[in-house]
């Protein structure tokens, strides 16, 4: 048996865009049943993970594993807010952080 945090829990919602948002971007409302890119700094609702520039699809709970900027976080509940294409400690929401890779900048994080 090996450790896994795939599929838990993972939900997904549709909602409208104003511009294209990329894929694994930090999202935040912007409008009723809209939403747009963090900018850093920000807190997040969610990673997009699909758009045709219209519609996205937002990712927004369940296991995230995405590039972190700055201080690596550390195991267990951290504040995490969006930096750009990941996330950054700082002022944002509290998070449990499963895994963190410091070889590859990335966190394993649940929403």
């Amino acid at each position: 048996m090996s450790v896994s945090f795939n599929g838990f829990n993972e939900n997904t919602a549709t909602f409208t865009v104003s511009e294209e948002i990329a894929a694994g971007t930090p999202v935040k409302m912007s409008g009723n049943g809209e939403v747009k890119a963090c900018a850093a700094g920000d807190s997040f609702i969610g990673f997009a993970i699909d758009c045709d520039g219209k519609y996205a699809s937002v990712q927004l709970s369940g296991t995230v594993t995405v590039a972190y900027t700055g201080s690596a976080p550390e195991c267990g509940y951290a504040t995490l807010a969006a930096a750009d294409g990941g996330v950054q400690g700082g002022s944002g929401r509290e998070y449990l952080v499963l895994s963190v890779d410091d070889t590859q900048s990335k966190v394993t994080f649940l929403m």
